[in-house]
């Protein structure tokens, strides 16, 4: 396995926009389309854009909302905030007038950034006595409507433009001030903005481009969105290391193919969904010439299709890692063990402990299944404007406090356990798990299941409310040849799980939906099979 490498930094930075400090001047930063900046020229464009958010007003402490796809200026953007001693907060390109309101009205910021394409989007929920002073437009034309009152719009190059000058000591700020706001779907209600501290995102950077072994000759292709803390962790890591990151806003599968090949990538992290189509694919040898490692996040690889993975970049190492928004990463499967403990999610990443705990607070015997609690530098400031579930997730550690003040760590919600060797293993979420006729039944095992009998593309399933058993088993599916039928692969399953286990119901879509985070829509597909009546 590749060692890791450490950044150029002599100094650790203090804050997010210190990273384009880290890298050779004259090396490739970032690349988006047919442009690329090297780390000279980015730290020049975040100064200049940094100066000219003060310009505006923009202060320590002020939140500014970057709505916009990947892209050079949403880099520019979310770096300069830092350095004018504001928080970011980056929102999902795909969210429309209701959800991008939402985001606006709780943490108000004093500006939106955004595109001159997603202006009538936006426009809608700056009513009279917004928090919003200024919209700054990328791509303007001059012809766009004008925001109403009280809200000024401008063009991008007008804050772009602005000479670069030394930070104030106003914009000064420590690592543990607030660096960005990340917001997160919950299962139930609005989503929930998580609060970074500049301490969060760097320690982060450092420990998952450490054990992922980021270096100045690496090319990561940032496929994820900036919005979703897995995609931010790309960008951040790539900076921290001196290497250089490729934007890509995902449209088709065969693109990321084309990507590969053409800017001879070496790093690629994806989620499940997106793993799923990528299998299908051809891959060129240029494609996958200089790939030394691929990673999944964002929810469990199913063993074929890891499988798979293995054959299409057979010089490539696997990592597997989980993590929470409320503290970007917390594990890793090192690529070592990857054979020997299938469906391990591994073990703390260096500068983090991950505790199983039970609901007392005591730790659990290896083997019984238990909360994961995360301690550390990672661990978020808790939720925007929310000090309620603030106090539900981030809670004190048991047995720290005495003469000093206890430590906060973030309680997961998720079930997992750990082996006589303290590897860990994912059972469930709190409010995933389906409990049916006493037995506790982890989703991801059935999904498991469905995959091996070669017959579905994609798979999730979900507990679904029974007055008699506690839950039923749904499955909802989309096959990999048409013709598929509930009662086939009901029968493929019978083969492979208990009768406990088997899906009462199962749908079949061509395509299962997915969230804005490219993940499958857990929420949407729990309310369709929700609706479907118990079998009589």
């Amino acid at each position: 396995m590749r060692e890791p490498v450490r950044g150029r930094c002599a100094v650790p930075p203090v804050r997010v926009d210190r990273l384009t400090g880290c890298g050779d001047p004259d090396r490739p930063a970032v690349t988006f389309r047919s442009e690329t900046l090297t780390y000279g020229q980015l730290a020049d464009r975040v100064a200049r854009f940094a100066n000219g958010l003060r310009g505006l007003g923009v202060g320590r402490g002020d939140r500014v909302v970057v709505y916009a796809d990947k892209r050079i200026e949403t880099v520019v953007a979310l770096l300069a905030v830092s350095a004018a001693g504001a928080v970011f907060v980056p929102a999902n390109p795909l969210l429309r007038t209701r959800q991008i309101g939402h985001v606006i009205e709780d943490c108000a910021p004093r500006v939106v950034i955004t595109t001159a394409d997603r202006w009538a989007i936006v426009r809608p929920v700056l009513a009279p006595g917004t928090s919003v002073d200024h919209v700054v437009l990328v791509g303007a034309t001059g012809d766009e409507p004008p925001a109403g009152p009280g809200v000024r719009l401008l063009s991008w190059d007008v804050p772009a433009g602005c000479e670069p000058v030394p930070v104030p000591a106003a914009s000064a700020v420590i690592d543990q001030d607030a660096a960005a706001i990340m917001y997160t779907s919950g299962s139930t209600g609005r989503p929930k903005g998580v609060v970074l501290s500049h301490r969060n995102i760097l320690a982060g950077a450092a420990s998952v481009a450490g054990y992922l072994g980021h270096g100045p000759d690496d090319t990561v292709l940032a496929l994820l969105p900036l919005s979703f803390d897995a995609g931010l962790s790309q960008l951040t890591t790539s900076l921290i290391a001196g290497a250089h990151a490729v934007l890509a806003n995902f449209l088709v599968a065969r693109d990321v193919v084309r990507l590969c090949a053409r800017h001879g990538i070496t790093a690629l992290t994806c989620v499940p969904p997106l793993w799923l189509q990528l299998v299908a694919q051809d891959w060129p040898a240029e494609a996958t010439a200089r790939l030394r490692y691929f990673a999944n996040t964002g929810g469990r690889m199913p063993g074929p299709v890891l499988a798979r993975l293995r054959r299409i970049f057979p010089a490539a190492e696997p990592y597997l890692m989980y993590g929470l928004t409320e503290a970007f990463r917390s594990t890793y499967l090192d690529p070592a063990q990857a054979d020997l403990r299938p469906g391990s999610i591994g073990r703390a990443i260096p500068n983090a402990e991950i505790l199983v705990l039970r609901p007392d607070g005591s730790p659990c015997a290896p083997g019984e299944h238990g909360e994961l609690v995360h301690r550390g530098a990672l661990v978020a400031l808790g939720y925007w404007n929310d000090p309620v579930r603030s106090a539900e997730r981030f809670r004190p550690l048991p047995g720290t406090g005495g003469a000093t003040r206890p430590e906060i760590a973030v309680w997961s919600g998720d079930t997992v356990y750990r082996d006589e060797e303290g590897f860990l293993y994912f059972v469930g979420r709190e409010d995933e798990m389906i409990k049916s006729s006493g037995y506790r039944i982890s989703p991801a095992e059935i999904e498991e299941a469905a995959y091996a009998t070669g017959l579905v593309g994609e798979a999730v399933a979900l507990g679904i409310e029974d007055d008699r058993l506690g839950h039923r088993v749904g499955l909802v599916v989309a096959p990999r040849d048409p013709g598929l039928t509930p009662q086939t692969l009901s029968r493929a399953l019978a083969r492979e799980l208990p009768a406990y286990m088997l899906p009462s119901h199962i749908d079949i879509l061509d395509r299962l939906p997915r969230s804005a985070n490219g993940k499958f829509d857990v929420v949407a597909l729990r309310r369709s099979l929700h609706s479907m009546p118990a079998p009589g």
